[in-house]
């Protein structure tokens, strides 16, 4: 089967059988596609599309070129979240131990951040000794004893996805459904997953600007996530403004630690009980929502979350006293307000602008190989609906060198948006993907 008749076939628009993706996958995971057919026919399928069959068994033969892990030996459902990414979208630290409080089994495997939204590893590594790096049998032994774990996804897992991605990302083919689908997808199948709950952002501070867009990403996933086996639920969920106050990794840190006190800010604790309360009802430990929101709600309440975080953290070699004493975490040295420069109300807060800033800061990365600065960023003080005077604190930016500080400066003076009055309070949620559903 050569590679050139498959990338026309997919050129001319006509659907690829499971032994041609079979031997496009195989041949890019073993080198026998070169690059330039590899890209070629990336290229088709942006342009031609992928109907359902063909976006299942993409994930599929994408999460067998791989080492798919077994975790049957561990009482429990097991079930993960994906996001796909947005500024101060920090829920994985939260929702992980409140549903393994409930009993769910989370085997997280998550990314780096890029660009102008935040990676969940750079957040944990802000605590001081943490390992994003386990091995299988470490990751099992955590598993066992906390119940959830969140690690760097190893070299076994899905490699196909990651020849195909760093193509992508030179090539002009990120912006496809299926091929977002079974990056994303083939992932969490290798994971060994039983059942998944994804976070579909939608907004200017997302990926998927429009709730249309946004929406028939959450179809895909949750179709094919079912073809595969793996009964899958989709939020999709505002990223126009920040969520929360902290965009940082020590600084959301310490935000996730203040959620799991009890006191956090209300948009991230929403979030999370509602993205943990659907891991619990798909991985079948409660019969309704309702139920599963309370069984949430109940971990949260009774500290047992931030317990479980707790045992994570020590458990994966950081220091647990990071949830006792924030102070352990890293602290940037220099602060500076952005201030109103005329009275108003908060009409809006761009997220993108915000997240470009604090990467400009150093929390984030344009490169993959790009170093980040764990303890600086942005803190929200003003946010939407706030009114606000002349002088008054907008938001507090946390920085170590002056050295991109003024650009960084300019972004968010742009960021906010200032109305003569209140604007319209916008819901968090914005609709819901169920296999019924879709």
């Amino acid at each position: 089967m050569r590679a050139v008749d498959i990338v026309r076939k997919k050129r001319d628009g006509l659907a690829l059988d499971p032994g041609e993706i079979d031997a496009f996958v195989v041949g890019v995971t073993g080198g026998e596609w070169p690059d330039y057919q590899t890209s070629a026919m990336l290229m088709a399928i942006v342009l031609r599309g992928m109907n359902e069959a063909e976006t299942t068994h993409l994930t599929r033969a994408m999460a067998d070129s791989g080492t798919r892990l077994d975790w049957s030996d561990l009482p429990g459902p097991k079930v993960d979240k994906h996001s796909t990414g947005g500024v101060g979208d920090k829920t994985s630290l939260i929702l992980a131990p409140l549903a393994a409080a409930c009993g769910c089994v989370v085997p997280m495997m998550s990314g780096r951040g890029l660009g102008h939204t935040g990676g969940t590893l750079d957040k944990l590594e802000a605590i001081p000794g943490f390992r994003v790096d386990l091995d299988i049998p470490r990751m099992r032994s955590v598993l066992r004893s906390v119940g959830c774990v969140i690690v760097g996804q190893t070299a076994e897992i899905a490699p196909a996805d990651k020849i195909l991605y760093s193509l992508r990302d030179v090539t002009a083919t990120i912006e496809s459904v299926p091929l977002i689908t079974a990056s994303i997808l083939s992932k969490k199948i290798a994971e060994g997953i039983d059942a998944l709950v994804m976070d579909v952002k939608c907004g200017q501070g997302a990926f998927m600007k429009t709730h249309a867009d946004a929406e028939r990403l959450a179809q895909s996933l949750v179709k094919t996530g079912l073809g595969n086996g793996v009964p899958t639920q989709a939020l999709i969920t505002a990223m126009d403004a920040p969520l929360g106050r902290a965009v940082g990794n020590a600084l959301e840190v310490r935000e996730c630690i203040d959620v799991l006190r009890g006191n956090g800010p209300t948009d991230v604790t929403t979030l999370s009980i509602a993205l943990a309360a659907r891991m619990v009802l798909v991985g079948g430990l409660a019969a309704s929502l309702d139920e599963a929101e309370r069984h949430v709600r109940s971990a949260l309440d009774s500290g047992r979350g931030l317990r479980t975080i707790q045992r994570m953290i020590a458990e994966q070699g950081g220091d647990p006293h990071v949830v006792d004493d924030p102070a352990y975490l890293p602290l940037a040295p220099e602060r500076v307000m952005v201030r109103a420069e005329r009275t108003g109300y908060v009409a809006a807060i761009n997220a993108e602008l915000v997240g470009l800033a604090s990467m400009l800061l150093g929390a984030g990365r344009d490169r993959v190989e790009d170093a980040v600065d764990p303890a600086v960023g942005v803190v929200v003080h003003a946010q939407c609906g706030c009114r606000v005077k002349p002088g008054d604190a907008l938001a507090e930016v946390h920085y170590r060198s002056d050295l991109r500080l003024g650009e960084a400066m300019i972004l968010l003076k742009k960021a906010w948006t200032l109305g003569d009055a209140p604007p319209q309070e916008l819901p968090l949620v914005l609709s819901e993907i169920s296999a019924a559903q879709s």
